[in-house]
């Protein structure tokens, strides 16, 4: 399967990474738990913008990003979860 390249934005204000400038926008939200370890919440992707790899380009991004910053991670989303396991 083919997934199509698509933008991730990360916006540490709102404490997530999103693609799209209109709502809904597909999002990956997370929380610091603390200084060190951040816990993913949750994947949303629009029933529009789903089968295009959509989700996995956010998973992948906030992986990456907690990765480079040495984080520790968490999740509470079955999502997420599969590429931590």
């Amino acid at each position: 399967m083919s997934i199509n390249a698509v933008n991730v934005i990360h916006q540490a204000d709102n404490h997530r990474f999103c693609v799209g400038e209109t709502d809904p926008v597909a999002e990956l939200s997370y929380q610091m738990l603390d200084a060190n370890t951040v816990n993913f919440l949750r994947t949303y992707v629009p029933e529009s913008q789903r089968g295009k790899g959509v989700a996995e380009s956010l998973v992948r991004a906030g992986l990456t990003w907690a990765e480079s910053a040495g984080y520790q991670m968490r999740t509470e989303c079955w999502y997420v979860e599969k590429f931590l396991a």
